[in-house]
């Protein structure tokens, strides 16, 4: 898993697979902050859309939805925001 904080667009963006190549977004909005990417009908990157809001709570909304590891996604993006503008492997 790889996630990146990107401080001045204020996102957040986690690949649960090596190297994402390729994304086919759709609607699959969780909520107003986070979309999750899909390939090949699985979930492969999750954008987390400005980090005011509870992003742990959007979170937990795209692990139960996609059948996800909520306190890993919550992990990464908590090392993300430790780490802005560099990407973190976890």
């Amino acid at each position: 898993m790889r996630a990146d904080y990107d401080s001045k667009g204020d996102t957040i963006q986690i690949d649960l697979i090596d190297r994402v190549e390729r994304v086919d977004y759709g609607d699959d909005e969780v909520d107003d902050w986070l979309v999750v990417g899909i390939l090949d009908g699985r979930p492969v990157r999750i954008d987390v859309i400005g980090t005011g809001g509870d992003t742990a709570e959007s979170l937990r909304g795209a692990a139960r939805k996609y059948d996800l590891d909520a306190d890993a996604l919550i992990a990464a993006a908590g090392a993300a925001l430790s780490s802005p503008d560099r990407e973190i492997v976890l």
